[in-house]
């Protein structure tokens, strides 16, 4: 049996949030725009389908927002919750230690804020950066590496 990988839980930033005095959603900001893109591209486990079964029709009908999903699972992204190609593409591309996500999220959508912990999530913020993240996907497939860039 293979153990749970941690990309994020928002517990580790809610003491910058604190500290930059923003609410509290912001600490799941960065990592709710990615959950987003993995949902609606279907790389999400049969676990986190079935268990997340109600919540996760609730969120695609429009009755419960991401950030809701998220606290339903603890605001936790794990690799659990992922198929085993969300989990191949999650560990090139989101891995904070070695990829390239929270450079291209920045770029897309912070703009003049202090820290990427600023950046509100919002509807057409999360369509600007998946246009971003289809287009690693793409290069991700085709086995490019963007680290190279």
């Amino acid at each position: 049996m293979t153990s749970t990988y941690v990309y994020d839980k928002a517990k580790y930033h809610d003491a910058s949030i604190q500290k930059f005095g923003l609410p509290d959603e912001h600490a799941c900001n960065h990592t709710i725009y990615f959950l987003r893109w993995l949902i609606e591209h279907d790389l999400m486990s049969d676990m986190f389908n079935r268990d997340g079964q109600d919540t996760l029709a609730r969120f695609r009908s429009g009755e419960c927002s991401i950030h809701e999903l998220y606290e339903w699972w603890d605001r936790c992204l794990l690799s659990d919750m992922l198929s085993d190609e969300g989990n191949a593409f999650a560990s090139h591309y989101f891995d904070f230690n070695r990829g390239v996500y929270l450079k291209d999220y920045c770029a897309a959508l912070q703009g003049d804020l202090p820290t990427e912990l600023h950046v509100p999530y919002g509807d057409e913020s999360y369509r600007k950066l998946a246009t971003v993240i289809d287009s690693r996907f793409r290069e991700w497939k085709r086995g490019k590496p963007w680290w190279k860039f």
